[in-house]
């Protein structure tokens, strides 16, 4: 008979997962640390988000880690988990930096000391590869060495994002924070109140397997598989059963599997108008109590709003009037690369997409301006979710989406900021496209239509023109540092970039890139064919133009 193979798994605190039972080691054959400024910046946000709530900590889910590991040896291979326990390092290596206080007791959670009474030796709670250990262990997990990181030194990849993380984090809380108390309360937050559910085996193929079912979406049990069982376990009369499991079934093929599972937590959002706190399933069991009145919940909540989530994702609301413009704006914004929006436009689908399209218009329209502000002005995800808990707040209040109390309003801050963002070098902008589209539409006045399997943005003035070219002659070296990634300097095409034609000259570019006889599919690019030459002078006045059109297209004077 095989062995027995034995699993264990446990949510522990960080305190107790930085402690003597372990000693995390990641294996030479293991990816090399791999989290940049952008997740080791939201893991902060969110901790500092957790940790400072008016109504006091709540305990924050970091995930799961699985490990090889013998229950009587503290040595743990890490088979899944690397890039939380070397970023909570970071972390505490830093405030242990800025806690001079509290040095001896952060120091303990980053490394173990050794006793020669019991026969142990020091050693550190994560030990990387082999070939970015030295470093992690010379400026980061030994004390008082955060100051003498190399800054201009030539590094690896991992070895960069751990400088880069650990600078990261040292301005963000002396800048965010700047007081002892503060910094002291968010180490107490992170030690007692995150946790991570550590799951340990001694077998190297069921830590694989493991590993594989936590990573591979379609197997492990969904959010709303377990709800389903809780939900329809619940109705007791057995016929009623079996209509609301044919009910339930039906909406979640109707929508697909994962549409239907990010569906809940758009659902969870309309109803606690936060961030979740805890997991997903958690706050819907304590928020929204589906068992308590089951049939209740899948008729009044989960129906209607899996039918809104479908028009809106779908782009497909029917109605006598409105409806083209309010799918033609729901296209934009299922265009945005985020979905915090979701969630106030399936509660406005719901409320007024029987009775009052008008009402519904204008919530749209706001909603998508609201929401192109956000992604233009790079709004982190705990300032998106404020400000959409607002106007789920104003739904339910049902405050008239053209009032100020909507939470639909812009602040002239963020107006001046996507002013000046389209302004600027709009190329190297993450919402070019986005911007560059909806230009074109207006242009087109609507008429335009998209299904391109290829679409870049091209450069009229290249960026790299040869000194002895047309371009260097038209432009001085200052006039192509200002006007060449503007605006007005910017075309799409529906072919891929091409490098042997982008430093030709205007008129070869125009008649053989650009379009055909002087004719583009995009009326923003036809635009340009329109010129016999391009001169700092047609930049600048049609960069004018340009932002003139997008301040009507996303009322830019709010």
């Amino acid at each position: 008979m095989a062995e027995r193979v034995s699993i264990r798994a446990s949510e522990k605190p960080i305190g107790k997962v930085f402690s003597d039972e372990y000693a995390f080691i990641i294996p030479n054959y293991q990816r090399p640390y791999s989290w940049g400024k952008e997740q080791a910046g939201q893991l902060l946000d969110d901790l500092i988000f957790s940790a400072f709530q008016p109504d006091g900590a709540k305990p924050y889910f970091l995930g799961s880690i699985v490990l090889i590991k013998d229950e009587r040896d503290p040595a743990a291979e890490v088979i899944d988990g690397q890039q939380r326990l070397v970023t909570l390092t970071i972390l505490l290596s830093v405030l242990r930096e800025i806690l001079p206080d509290r040095r001896e007791t952060l120091t303990r959670l980053i490394y173990e000391r050794g006793d020669d009474i019991i026969g142990t030796k020091d050693r550190f709670r994560v030990s990387l590869r082999q070939r970015d250990q030295e470093f992690f262990e010379k400026y980061i997990q030994r004390d008082g060495q955060l100051a003498s990181l190399p800054i201009h030194a030539v590094l690896s990849d991992s070895q960069t994002r751990i400088r880069d993380n650990a600078i990261l984090f040292k301005n963000r809380l002396t800048e965010e924070l700047a007081e002892v108390r503060k910094y002291t309360k968010l180490a107490q937050y992170i030690a007692q109140y995150c946790y991570l559910v550590v799951v340990e085996t001694s077998d190297q193929e069921s830590a694989y397997r493991i590993f594989s079912v936590l990573n591979d979406r379609g197997l492990p049990l969904s959010i709303t598989d377990i709800l389903k069982a809780e939900v329809l376990g619940a109705i007791t009369a057995l016929r009623q059963q079996e209509q609301y499991t044919k009910k339930w079934e039906d909406l979640e093929e109707s929508l697909g599997r994962e549409p239907f599972e990010q569906l809940f937590s758009h659902i969870r959002m309309v109803y606690v108008k936060a961030k979740a706190r805890q997991s997903i399933l958690a706050e819907i069991r304590e928020h929204i109590k589906p068992t308590s009145s089951p049939i209740r919940f899948i008729d009044e909540t989960l129906e209607p709003y899996a039918e809104a989530y479908y028009i809106v994702r779908n782009s497909n609301f029917e109605a006598k009037r409105n409806a083209e413009e309010i799918n033609r704006l729901l296209r934009w914004l299922n265009q945005i690369d985020n979905d915090d929006w979701v969630a106030p436009a399936i509660v406005a689908v719901k409320k007024w997409g029987g009775s009052d399209v008008d009402r519904l218009l204008h919530f749209i329209q706001r909603l998508e301006r609201l929401a192109f502000t956000l992604y233009a002005i790079r709004a982190n995800i705990n300032e998106r979710i404020e400000r959409y808990a607002r106007v789920l707040s104003s739904l339910e209040a049902d405050v008239d989406p053209r009032l100020k109390e909507s939470g639909l309003g812009r602040k002239p801050s963020e107006i001046k900021q996507v002013i000046e963002l389209l302004s600027g070098d709009l190329y190297y902008e993450k919402c070019v496209r986005y911007v560059l589209l909806r230009l074109d539409e207006y242009l087109a006045k609507g008429e335009a239509s998209y299904n391109y399997p290829i679409l870049t943005i091209e450069h009229v003035l290249p960026q790299s023109p040869e000194a002895d070219s047309e371009w260097a002659k038209t432009f001085d070296e200052k006039e192509r540092q200002e006007l060449t990634n503007k605006l007005g300097n910017l075309v799409l095409l529906s072919r891929r970039k091409n490098s042997a034609v982008q430093n030709r000259d205007f008129v070869y570019k125009k008649t053989n890139y650009f379009g055909v006889n002087g004719v583009s599919p995009f009326a923003l690019t036809t635009q340009v064919l329109e010129h016999s030459r391009w001169t700092p002078d047609v930049v600048r006045k049609r960069q004018a133009e340009l932002i003139e059109h997008c301040k009507e297209i996303w009322k830019l004077t709010e």
